[in-house]
């Protein structure tokens, strides 16, 4: 059962042939441009998402040089776009999940914080759809629909209106665990009378395609974190993955009942299989490897590839908060900037390079602590995955500060093989859901070497500098 799963995140979109016997048979990627506006606006041209879809599945299937059984896709989750139904033409621009502009419509709303943060499992704030829905209505465009991006692209693979249960719960527009969209919540973001998609099922069929040859049906549509959590294994409650992309996605399985946060976390549905939900409960850092691309374009290193090179054995002093499009999980602070602090006349790149590694794995400390509080329960080791994966000096970092044994996946492709585990499913429903994803073996580890006391002062004085980067701003 040979499978085409596209990956459509934020930099690129990866498409990959693979099938169970011979494993993956085709790879192909393909770069997309967000353009980072002032003001907080993160924006991609809708026809360079379709068109790196279309090139990167195609050349995907020709490498495997054999037809597929089916096609799925994993998407960004909250990324938005207005456009015309009856033709499928893009009437703006997709506005990017990093997009911070929606900022007046949350703190219109910040007296319902309470109330939607009990409905949905989400914050109030720019980072889910809705609110860019709103300011994209109000702002841009009133013609057409607005949904997510996933939504679009189906429309143009198979001509169909849906969008799946992982992507609707990132919305604040559905009730957590509700297979429909709410009208009273619609309403409380002035959508209302917008046309909403279908809401489907992650192992369910929804159409068929043939822009990839012959007639092929499109199943396993799901949130890309959620793919990946499903690829890594983690089904369990208290499992737990985090994947280094353009920013750092922490996800727990949650189980069967969903886990409200009070630690400042988010709730969603992992996957919505057979009509019965699983759930996790998450963090995001929105600058990982972006903030590697600021580094770069600074000239202080060539690549991402450079980092392990670059970066000094020890900081000197130097710490950095990484907020170069605020803070999310567990502050929610968009107006938050980002810090050095430490810095001499002795202080070189490698010092800087290392403190903002250290950056990005003190958020995810800080993500961390905030599950052992929801929970009770610490994840006892952390699965990773994506490209930034490759730093050793990234992941002895995030080890030594979490203080957890950290587990790389061995595969570049985690989110595609989650989105492809859920096509063979919608072909197959009669399988449990353990039988196709595949088993693994990391493809290192990394234990924790500071002691714990060094990993609690180290964590203390960044949370105070990282305070720092949003005391004064506006809320």
């Amino acid at each position: 059962m040979t499978v085409l799963a596209i990956d459509q995140g934020t930099s690129g979109t990866k498409a990959i042939v693979v099938d169970p016997e011979d494993g993956v048979i085709g790879v192909a990627e393909i770069d997309v441009h967000p353009r980072y506006l002032d003001g907080g606006g993160v924006e991609v041209d809708p026809e360079e998402l379709w068109s790196s879809v279309v090139e990167a599945g195609r050349a995907a299937v020709s490498q495997a040089g054999r037809p597929v059984d089916a096609v799925s896709l994993a998407n960004q989750g909250e990324t938005v776009l207005a456009w015309d139904s009856a033709t499928g033409r893009p009437l703006t621009a997709a506005i990017g999940w990093q997009d911070r502009r929606a900022e007046d419509v949350c703190r219109e709303l910040g007296p319902h914080a309470e109330l939607l943060a009990a409905r949905t499992g989400l914050v109030l704030d720019p980072y889910f759809s809705a609110p860019k829905m709103t300011w994209l209505r109000r702002n841009v465009e009133t013609g057409g629909v607005v949904t997510t991006s996933d939504t679009w692209l189906l429309h143009r693979l198979c001509g169909e209106f849906v969008t799946d249960a992982t992507t609707a719960s990132r919305s604040l527009l559905v009730d957590l665990g509700s297979d429909r969209w709410s009208d009273e919540l619609i309403t409380m973001f002035g959508l209302d009378g917008e046309r909403m998609p279908r809401i489907a099922d992650n192992d369910e069929i929804i159409g068929s395609t043939s822009a990839f040859g012959g007639d092929v049906p499109v199943g396993g549509i799901i949130v890309d974190q959620q793919a990946a959590l499903l690829a890594e294994g983690c089904f369990e409650p208290g499992t737990a993955k985090c994947t280094f992309g353009s920013g750092a996605f922490l996800l727990d399985n949650a189980g069967a009942a969903p886990v409200f946060s009070g630690a400042g976390l988010t709730t969603s549905v992992a996957w919505r299989i057979g009509g019965s939900d699983t759930y996790c409960i998450d963090g995001q850092v929105y600058t990982a490897a972006s903030a590697i691309r600021w580094l770069e374009t600074l000239g202080i290193i060539g690549g991402a590839d450079e980092l392990d090179a670059v970066a000094a054995p020890d900081a000197g002093g130097v710490m950095c908060v990484p907020a170069l499009a605020g803070l999310a999980a567990p502050w929610w602070q968009p107006q938050a900037s980002a810090v050095l602090s430490g810095m001499t006349l002795s202080t070189g790149r490698g010092h800087v390079v290392l403190a903002v590694l250290q950056g990005i794995a003190a958020q995810l400390a800080e993500l961390v602590a905030a599950i052992e509080s929801d929970t009770g329960q610490e994840p006892n080791r952390l699965r990773v995955d994506g490209g930034l994966t490759r730093s050793r000096v990234l992941m002895q970092a995030t080890a030594d500060i979490l203080g957890v044994p950290i587990d790389v996946y061995p595969s570049p492709h985690a989110t595609a093989l989650g989105a492809a585990a859920l096509a063979r499913l919608s072909l197959r429903p009669d399988q449990a859901l353990r039988d196709v994803v595949a088993p693994w073996t990391p493809s290192g580890s990394y234990e924790p070497r500071w002691h714990a006391d060094r990993a609690a002062e180290f964590r203390s004085a960044w949370r105070v500098l990282a305070a720092s980067t949003y005391a004064g701003a506006r809320t």
